[in-house]
């Protein structure tokens, strides 16, 4: 892929019926899943839990698939590989990349200002909740 096109994996981080929005220290505006690009030799399930743990000092267990979303605009074409993962309640995430972290639940997903991508999957996860977390068992 060009410098154009990118290939991600994010993680919907879920403890306690909340889900978890991360606002990355590196002045990029806006906030986001945690996440990252997905490298040459990696699924985007290894990404995802490869990021998640250099981002957020968290081992992540099982990964549901949730969806890909496609963003295009003037300066990038992105595609994201979004998973659902919980982790136990007694699991603390460390703000090693960001600058700020919420929990947030279903009526406060839309409450900060999502990344373009991200803000797809806020909007699909608040509509879809229930049946995205009864069907994982969350």
């Amino acid at each position: 892929m060009s410098d154009k096109n990118l290939h991600v994996a994010a993680a919907i981080i879920v403890r306690d019926g909340k889900v978890l929005a991360a606002r990355r220290s590196d002045g990029a505006e806006g906030w986001e899943l945690p996440g990252g690009k997905i490298e040459p030799s990696e699924t985007a399930e290894d990404a995802c839990r490869r990021e998640v743990r250099e981002e957020l000092a968290l081992e992540l267990g099982v990964l549901w698939p949730y969806t890909t979303v496609r963003h295009t605009d003037p300066k990038l074409d992105l595609a994201m590989d979004v998973f659902c993962a919980p982790i136990p309640a007694d699991a603390e995430p460390q703000m090693l990349e960001h600058q700020e972290l919420r929990w947030l639940g279903r009526d406060e997903l839309l409450s900060v200002d999502w990344l373009p991508a991200d803000l797809e999957v806020a909007r699909s996860l608040g509509i879809a909740w229930s049946d995205v977390f009864d069907s994982m068992h969350m």
